[in-house]
């Protein structure tokens, strides 16, 4: 039941016929937990307490640091040096007095995850490191909780949900964990402050979408937003998970796996170079791009192989084994997860990335 209070501060929720009296009590009784209480964390831990959400857990083990101000609108100068997740409690509570939230001041592993995310339902990632983003995708896969994913790279963000309503989970889109080095963190190469903003709050909104039962979710779809051009666009993402149900066969194999050396492993010695000038390709040389077909600009090669990223496993035939390949996207990141995936998987010892992508 919504007390007195509840209808005057959610008044304006109240109005909207698709939430209502009815939709504001699911909100109340939901219970959220939130990874990282970073860039993406913070404001979707904001909205979310703002929305009446009525338990939200926060899971963060770092310390605030002064860089963190430029994007972690939840924090100020006087927070240098203390825990996210008890200072991002303090200050939500501050916000809404009305809901719970509870802070867990440590690191996310899989010998803690499973217990955690059986008292939620619902799980939010604002991490920024394959190992973890794989573990919580198994962690949600084994519990039966959906995940909404977020991602951010200098100027470009990424959204999806997975593991909702049997649709494709993490491992769909990426089915062997890039190269450690293949993408590097905020840290190395920067982001643009107000992105983790926009993609915090697209998560936000997936989120009360799940809770609410409204709208379209977006499973089985990867929305990419570029802050520099203020485009969108959605790519769709195979469901395979039909095909793997699940990584592991118990919660004993997902405790005792090791993710840090799962994507350590993938290391190799890649061959690249940052640009390729196409019009000055012999006719017989091989490009593959792994950008969506409707991406500009269009390639114009006698022997263009034209397979997104996406569609890989399923056309990995196409690809010749005996015969350099270059491999290209738009920036060079889809490139070498491709490469990534066509060695591990399919032994290819041919492949050479275009580091720069088309646009360098």
């Amino acid at each position: 039941m919504l007390s007195e209070q509840d209808n005057i501060r959610y008044s304006r929720h109240l109005l909207l016929d698709e939430i209502g009296v009815m939709g504001q009590e699911k909100l109340k009784k939901s219970k959220v937990l939130i990874v990282g209480a970073g860039g993406l964390g913070c404001p979707v831990l904001l909205y979310l307490a703002a929305a009446g959400v009525g338990t939200i857990g926060i899971i963060d083990f770092d310390i605030i640091e002064e860089s963190n101000l430029q994007r972690q609108i939840l924090f100020d100068t006087d927070d240098i040096g203390k825990r996210k997740a008890q200072v991002a409690k303090e200050k939500l509570s501050k916000k809404n007095p009305l809901i719970t939230i509870v802070a867990y001041n440590e690191k996310l592993t899989n010998k803690n995850s499973i217990e955690l995310f059986n008292d939620f339902d619902l799980i939010i990632d604002g991490t920024d490191n394959f190992a973890t983003r794989y573990m919580i995708n198994d962690a949600c896969v084994l519990t039966q909780k959906p995940l909404v994913y977020g991602a951010i790279h200098k100027f470009e963000g990424q959204v999806s949900v997975f593991n909702y309503c049997n649709g494709p989970n993490y491992r769909c889109l990426f089915p062997i964990p890039p190269a450690n080095e293949s993408i590097p963190t905020c840290s190395e190469v920067g982001v643009l402050g107000v992105l983790p903003g926009i993609i915090g709050a697209q998560q936000a909104n997936e989120a009360l979408k799940i809770i609410l039962d409204i709208g379209e979710v977006i499973s089985g779809k990867l929305l990419i937003y570029n802050a520099l051009t203020t485009s969108f666009s959605k790519i769709e993402i195979p469901n395979t998970s039909n095909k793997k149900v699940q990584y592991f066969s118990s919660v004993l194999d997902f405790e005792n796996f090791n993710y840090d050396l799962h994507c350590a492993s993938n290391q190799y010695s890649l061959k690249q170079i940052s640009n390729i000038e196409f019009t000055a390709l012999p006719p017989e040389t091989i490009v593959l791009d792994v950008r969506e077909t409707w991406e500009e600009p269009q390639l114009q090669h006698k022997k263009i192989l034209r397979i997104p990223l996406a569609s890989l496993p399923n056309n990995a035939e196409k690809i010749p084994k005996e015969e350099v390949v270059y491999v290209v996207c738009q920036k060079g990141g889809r490139s070498r997860a491709a490469i990534d995936l066509l060695i591990k998987e399919f032994d290819f010892k041919n492949l050479i990335n275009v580091s720069n992508g088309i646009q360098g």
